[in-house]
């Protein structure tokens, strides 16, 4: 069903329980490649560092003009004009529910304890709030695309390896979940296949292979027929020329008789 929006519209769908957290896992991997994040829009290019932890004091910060002002000494300020600009009117019927302006989405700031951190930061355009015992993956990705800014504090950060577990042991808080094992240890193609293990398997290059000549038809193609029967180019001009598809030559014109001998010179 497309229209009309109706409430027995079937809105949600059922996603295993370990399938949802692998996303998340992906999700927050890819928000620490500084590639990632830049290629979906953010401006990080003056950030100390990707991901960005900070000191868990900013968790007690309830103004917001101290949060601006850490923003701007991190120089991720620049992110959040990126969301001032991009600040628009909506297209559609929605300018008429309540939802009037559209923009970007900015930073994401994960915390672990509330002491006044979403008071300071909420106010501040584009900036998302989350506990990191809630992480959604709509807020880490948002769209489906990863690499969205974040921001973490230092006790929500060393909080991901007893939620998520670690490469050598499985997660105290999700029951029976560990963090999937990648599939290349080394992702160094090149490397790869110069290695001696490899190459010893690989089947020796053969040089003597023939590439297949494609035919012509000499009736279509008159290089062909030229190669094959040099002298058709005559024959194809003459038989041009008596269908009169190319004038003949004009003659040239008969050169004036010689004049006549000078008298001869009286002695």
């Amino acid at each position: 069903m497309f229209a009309p929006t109706k409430t027995w519209r079937k809105w949600h769908r059922k996603c295993n329980v370990k399938q949802r957290r692998y996303a998340i896992v992906s999700a927050i991997a890819a928000s620490g490649i500084p590639s990632l994040v830049m290629a979906k829009g953010h401006r990080i290019e003056e950030t100390p560092e990707v991901p960005l932890v900070l000191s868990s004091k900013v968790e007690e910060f309830k103004k917001t003009k101290d949060a601006v002002k850490l923003l701007k000494k991190l120089k991720a300020w620049n992110d959040i004009e990126k969301v001032y600009k991009t600040k628009r009117t909506r297209a559609g019927k929605g300018k008429l529910r309540n939802r009037r302006r559209v923009m970007k989405r900015g930073p994401l700031v994960v915390y672990n304890e509330d002491k006044g951190i979403c008071k300071a930061f909420r106010n501040i355009p584009g900036v998302t709030l989350i506990n990191v015992s809630q992480l959604n993956l709509l807020k880490i990705a948002p769209g489906g695309h990863l690499g969205r800014f974040t921001i973490w504090t230092e006790a929500a950060f060393k909080q991901l390896d007893s939620i998520y577990g670690t490469f050598k042991q499985k997660s105290t808080v999700k029951k029976n979940f560990s963090l999937p094992q990648p599939k290349m240890t080394n992702n160094d193609l090149g490397r790869l296949l110069r290695a001696d293990e490899v190459q010893r398997v690989l089947k020796p290059k053969t040089h003597d292979r023939k590439r297949a000549v494609l035919k012509r038809n000499p009736l279509k193609s008159t290089r062909t027929m030229q190669l094959l029967n040099p002298y058709s180019v005559v024959q194809r001009r003459a038989a041009l020329k008596a269908h009169g598809a190319i004038p003949a030559k004009p003659k040239a014109a008969a050169k004036p008789k010689a004049a006549a001998k000078a008298a001869p010179k009286k002695k």
